[in-house]
């Protein structure tokens, strides 16, 4: 398991676009992705359960992946939040 903790940068949160490269982005790995808000555990590669999330700006969140290429998905995911998905 490898997991590491991200922050919401981009001022309109985790919306439709975000969301969408987050899902698209994990979807190249095999490992199980999660997205962690308040306790409360998001799959990654779900673009409605990532929209169900409502994550403003702000919002501090853990990236949590298991399987053979854990660490390489949550680097990658990492990237997209920290560079506030080019917005």
């Amino acid at each position: 398991m490898y997991q590491t903790k991200v922050m919401i940068n981009n001022p309109l949160g985790l919306h439709a676009r975000p969301a969408k490269l987050v899902v698209k982005e994990a979807e190249k790995y095999v490992s199980e992705i999660k997205i962690i808000k308040s306790e409360r555990e998001y799959n990654a590669k779900s673009m409605m359960g990532l929209l169900s999330m409502g994550a403003p700006k702000g919002t501090e969140l853990i990236l949590m992946a298991e399987g053979s290429d854990a660490e390489a998905a949550v680097k990658s995911i990492k990237m997209l939040f920290d560079s506030g998905f080019g917005e």
